[in-house]
């Protein structure tokens, strides 16, 4: 008699969602790393690993994975589902999402420390929940909104206690802010303007083809833009092999596992669950610095990161308990996506 053979052991959505915000927690200081290994082998005075090329090569690389996973989604009918204002939104949000906010971003990772840009990057979730409560209607309770505040708080504290340097601050109402806390500031703010535009009319869209679209917008977009102000020669050490030595391992790992993993993990998942483990994005991005970069947090990033903490457990709780009396403003798994911030492109 042969033992029947046991079942093959299926990671659940919990676990996938896990491996996905650890991979995108340490895009930011890994994309700060790469650079740092790029300066070691100059080119003529030209560091080939910089930013507009991690940026580039990274974007080439999710775009290849999404469109291998979402090929079946590019068909006829799809296209022909779509309507002018749809196709209208989806550009905007690709413009937005995929080419504006990441420029910003990777700008700012080159200004300020990683730390900032986490930290300044959480004040993306309250300006959505204030713009999804004043323009859309949506429904919030005390616990949501104080978590909201108490996040909004901490970014306030981590931006107003550090003291830049003189050569990287600028005046801003009396306040002295650097130009990466400020960059970090705009993309979060563009962020949450495309998460709403995606909220109002982009629901019904299937989330792989609006992924591959608002990817291949977003790449066209900034290549271009940066041809049309720097140039073709801009993107001359493209084809350096140091920089696609790193870029295999940032892409193999960063992007085509993040997003796999990710995936996976909306497929298995609930709303909920995705939007908490989303909530750890910040956490493991400050362990990441910490670790990769040997950044340790300031004193302001200290409290205004735990500022930040308190704020997202009262948000997750809030969350729970409006689900309860309101499951269908749970969150789509297209929304979560918008807002869990960089994910290393």
């Amino acid at each position: 008699m042969t033992s029947p053979s046991s079942p093959s052991y299926v990671p659940s959505g919990r676990i996938y969602l896990l491996l996905a915000i650890l991979i995108f927690g340490i895009a930011n200081a890994v994309t700060r790393k790469l650079t740092e290994l790029g300066a070691a082998h100059l080119i003529d005075g030209r560091n080939p690993i910089s930013f507009c090329n991690v940026l580039f090569a990274g974007n080439l690389c999710a775009l290849i994975l999404l469109g291998t996973i979402y090929q079946r989604q590019w068909r006829p009918h799809t296209f022909q589902q779509l309507n002018p204002k749809q196709w209208l939104a989806m550009i905007a949000v690709a413009i937005l999402g995929a080419a504006i906010a990441p420029t910003l971003i990777f700008t700012a990772l080159s200004l300020t420390s990683v730390n900032n840009v986490i930290l300044i990057g959480r004040v993306e979730p309250p300006l959505i929940l204030a713009l999804s409560v004043w323009l859309l209607r949506e429904r919030v309770n005390a616990w949501v909104l104080g978590g909201a505040c108490l996040s909004f708080l901490g970014v306030a504290l981590t931006i107003l206690l550090p003291t830049p340097e003189p050569d990287q601050a600028m005046m801003n109402m009396g306040l002295r802010i650097g130009r990466g806390e400020f960059l970090t500031a705009i993309a979060a703010i563009t962020l949450a303007i495309s998460t709403i535009i995606s909220k109002v009319s982009l629901k019904q869209i299937p989330l792989g083809f609006f992924s591959s679209f608002r990817m291949l917008i977003g790449t066209l977009i900034f290549f271009s833009t940066t041809v049309l102000l720097y140039g073709p020669i801009h993107f001359r050490d493209l084809t350096v092999p140091v920089l696609w030595q790193w870029m295999l391992l940032y892409g193999a790992v960063i992007v085509v596992g993040g997003q796999l993993c990710w995936f996976n993990g909306l497929k298995r998942s609930t709303a909920s669950e995705v939007s908490l483990a989303s909530s750890f994005n910040p956490i493991a991005g400050v362990l990441a610095a910490y670790f990769i970069l040997g950044e340790t947090p300031t004193i302001a990033q200290y409290i205004g990161g735990s500022v930040i903490l308190v704020g997202i457990i009262l948000n997750q709780i809030g969350v729970q308990k409006l689900n309860i009396i309101i499951p269908q403003q749970q969150p789509s798994d297209k929304e979560i996506t918008e807002t869990i911030g960089f994910k290393g492109l």
